[in-house]
């Protein structure tokens, strides 16, 4: 279904990772809404506009996701939850199942936990990498206790699409 911005809206282009400004009027397609985000088609491209900045797509009214984790005790489980929220625009498979996340370390410290991620990309060309890597660090950072949070890019090992899981297999239609 076609929207009609009714505002200005910043946006991020799809692979590059700039950072653009859509006019009012502007029409979007809307074509992904997972992970709180909303990937549009607009004649211009592929665009993320961050869930944030939702109410600018008129008409649009964002399906409501449940949080990752409630508020209550920490957990290993409830950072993998978080991060299972996180995805790529362009593909509708978190970053965990598409065998992206590669490291999750968890260190207690006297006042909660530090955490810290190493991730990967699908290519390394990818603009949209320190997109998808603050949108996990924000999200394990929102977690009861978590005092500080880290995503690091790495490539090594180079991903390959025998690193997605059977889940995202499933959704991918590669069974």
């Amino acid at each position: 279904m076609t929207h009609t911005l009714v505002r200005d809206c910043p946006a991020t282009a799809i692979p590059a990772g700039s950072a653009v400004t859509l006019p009012a009027g502007t029409e979007v397609f809307v074509t992904q809404t997972l992970g709180g985000n909303i990937t549009v088609r607009t004649d211009h491209g592929l665009l993320r506009i961050a869930a944030e900045n939702a109410g600018a797509i008129g008409g649009y009214s964002p399906k409501e996701e449940e949080a990752a984790v409630a508020a209550g005790e920490f957990s290993e489980p409830a950072v993998w939850a978080a991060l299972k929220t996180c995805f790529d625009p362009e593909i509708p498979v978190n970053i965990v199942d598409l065998g992206l996340v590669y490291d999750l370390a968890v260190e207690k410290t006297a006042g909660g936990h530090t955490i810290e991620v190493k991730m990967t990309l699908t290519a390394p060309g990818c603009g949209m990498g320190p997109t998808i890597a603050e949108d996990a660090r924000q999200k394990i950072a929102a977690l009861p206790t978590v005092e500080a949070a880290k995503v690091h890019i790495v490539w090594d090992p180079i991903w390959t699409p025998q690193m997605i899981s059977p889940e995202g297999r499933k959704v991918l239609g590669l069974e």
